[in-house]
């Protein structure tokens, strides 16, 4: 779509988006691991958004998945895209620092692009191709550095790791949920996602998510848990649907880079984290990689419009 409808309205959305998502890389640290874990906060929010979307596709959808096909998607959908994305990514963000984290997670597009070669027979260029060498070696030099240490210490480095493999789950999860979304209600296909994700997420979590004496919480900690399951799932996930279907794919890339640059502002103001000039070096050569690889093929779309795209976080 090259018209925007209603611009005002779609720019705050998808910066109101790129917020919420922004400032969980700092405000999920104030959580874990002291208060509840990483997988408890994972089956605290993927069971919650399960309920809340299938009661919202009971009310607005009223369909169902049908076929073999399509359920098996559905069923990999939520394995990729809410299971291991969801558990990978609280595991390596409680073992990094926000920064790092958000700059690993920037290269999902790459790996969108790389899946659509395999499962959509899209064709990669030679711009494509070295900006996938560009933003790889980016994120190789993010994943190999210490920085500060994190909640284990000299494990920074398997949280990267752990944040790259998220962002790859999350990658795959966008080319494979596409012709779901074009077929069906987006909320019938997220009742489904969760819904399975919830049943990979409750064996890893459920013992953790018990674990805290809630009642004895902080006001401030219930507050951000509140805001990592609802506003990181349902509120972002709305806005970020409706605007998909009405910016351009220009616009869209725009947000992309913004996210990461939020993270960083929030991580900084926070003291949760601070930038240094290998940061930048490191963030500059991914973004540079990723907006070689997003200049497609004017022949062909990669996905529909109006697939959600998530940070991979959630």
């Amino acid at each position: 779509m090259n018209q925007l409808s209603n611009p005002l309205r779609v720019h705050t959305a998808l910066f109101i988006v790129s917020l919420i998502y922004a400032a969980n890389y700092s405000l999920s640290k104030e959580v874990m691991p002291h208060y509840v874990g990483p997988y408890g906060i994972v089956v605290l929010r993927v069971v919650t958004a399960a309920v809340v979307f299938e009661v919202l596709a009971r009310l607005f959808a009223k369909e169902r998945i049908t076929g073999r096909a399509d359920n098996i998607r559905s069923i990999l959908c939520g394995i990729s895209g809410i299971g291991l994305n969801q558990l990978l990514f609280f595991g390596g963000l409680n073992l990094t620092t926000p920064i790092s984290a958000s700059l690993v997670q920037t290269i999902s597009p790459i790996v969108v692009v790389l899946a659509s070669v395999v499962l959509l027979g899209e064709r990669i260029t030679l711009k494509r191709a070295l900006g996938i060498g560009i933003a790889g070696a980016g994120a190789a030099m993010v994943i190999l550095s210490r920085g500060p240490a994190g909640a284990a210490g000299q494990s920074v480095a398997l949280g990267n790791l752990l944040i790259l493999l998220n962002a790859t789950f999350f990658g795959l999860y966008l080319v494979l949920v596409a012709p779901l979304m074009r077929k069906y209600h987006a909320f019938t296909v997220l009742a489904r996602s969760f819904l399975v994700g919830a049943f990979i997420v409750v064996p890893f979590g459920f013992k953790q998510a018990l674990a805290p004496d809630y009642a004895e919480l902080p006001l401030r900690i219930w507050v951000i848990i509140l805001y990592m399951v609802f506003m990181l799932t349902v509120v972002a996930y709305l806005l970020n649907n409706w605007a998909l279907k009405h910016a351009s794919p220009a616009l869209l890339g725009v947000y992309i880079y913004l996210q990461p640059i939020l993270a960083v502002l929030i991580a900084v103001a926070l003291g949760k984290d601070h930038l240094t000039w290998g940061r930048a070096l490191q963030g500059t050569l991914i973004f540079a990689g990723v907006w070689l690889v997003s200049q497609k093929p004017k022949h062909k779309t990669i996905i529909g419009k109006e697939v959600p795209l998530e940070p991979v976080q959630d």
